[in-house]
């Protein structure tokens, strides 16, 4: 297994969608078929949604592409990019011991 970097920007003024699409979306991710180590919403400088950080653990990045892609929030058209690069946990609460 190897780790991964999910980010997703969420599309100018989208909050109506990410709202109207989110509970869906934590359904899926509570199914999800990779391993989700931590997720969350990140926040534009007024506190707003204005994507998703996920950072997941997966036999290869296209598990993570496939995940990304059947996303409800990307179905929906919520993101503007998405981001996935290989990531290592080196230190802190994740690491491996």
């Amino acid at each position: 297994m190897s780790e991964f970097i999910l980010f997703c920007h969420d599309r100018q003024d989208s909050l109506a969608l990410r709202l109207k699409t989110r509970t869906e979306h934590l359904a899926y991710v509570a199914n999800a078929d990779v391993d989700i180590l931590l997720a969350g919403p990140i926040f534009d400088d007024d506190e707003n949604p204005a994507g998703s950080l996920f950072v997941i653990a997966a036999a290869d990045i296209s598990d993570v592409q496939r995940f990304a892609d059947n996303d409800p929030y990307a179905l929906a058209g919520l993101f503007a990019a998405v981001e996935i690069r290989p990531y290592r946990i080196i230190t802190g609460a994740l690491a491996p011991k």
